[in-house]
């Protein structure tokens, strides 16, 4: 570990196509190699699922109503209890649980940083992501961002 502080996160990301879940592996280990993020404290949801269970190892966990909740209410003390939010955003490919989580992370007071794929960035996004945000990356920034020195700045795209 470096001598600066690292920070924990609460990592948002969809993981239900293959674009999402490309993202969401570049994503972690874009945070696992930046010296000023914790990930071993951090949160991330798919290994924070009540019970160990994986809902994308266990399809049949989505009709449990007990899971369901338990993981529901699992992520929303990891969105409160994590240093910032981060979360992969894919323009073309939004995830409904990852605007939820935003919206928490807003309401909580988070630092809010969103992750584009290079190749999408400069894309329209949603007005309310786009709101929310303190700064959004392209995803080869990520691993160099220092997360210690927060500041904002505006998505050079459009809103729709």
């Amino acid at each position: 570990m470096n001598e600066s502080k690292q920070k924990t996160v609460y990592f948002a990301a969809g993981w239900f196509s293959p674009a999402q879940e490309k993202a969401y592996a570049d994503a972690l280990e874009a945070i696992k190699a930046n010296q000023t993020i914790d990930v071993e404290n951090s949160y991330i949801p798919l290994e924070h699922q009540y019970q160990g269970l994986r809902v994308d190892e266990h399809p049949e966990l989505l009709e449990d109503k007990v899971w369901a909740q338990a993981t529901f209410n699992g992520d929303v003390i990891g969105v409160k209890s994590s240093d910032l939010f981060l979360c992969t955003y894919l323009p073309e490919e939004e995830d409904i649980g990852c605007g939820v989580e935003i919206g928490l992370a807003k309401a909580y007071g988070k630092y809010i940083v969103l992750v584009i794929p290079d190749e999408d960035y400069g894309k329209s996004i949603n007005l309310m992501s786009w709101g929310s945000a303190d700064i959004v990356l392209k995803m080869s920034d990520l691993e160099t961002f220092d997360f210690n020195k927060p500041y904002f700045d505006f998505y050079p795209g459009a809103v729709y």
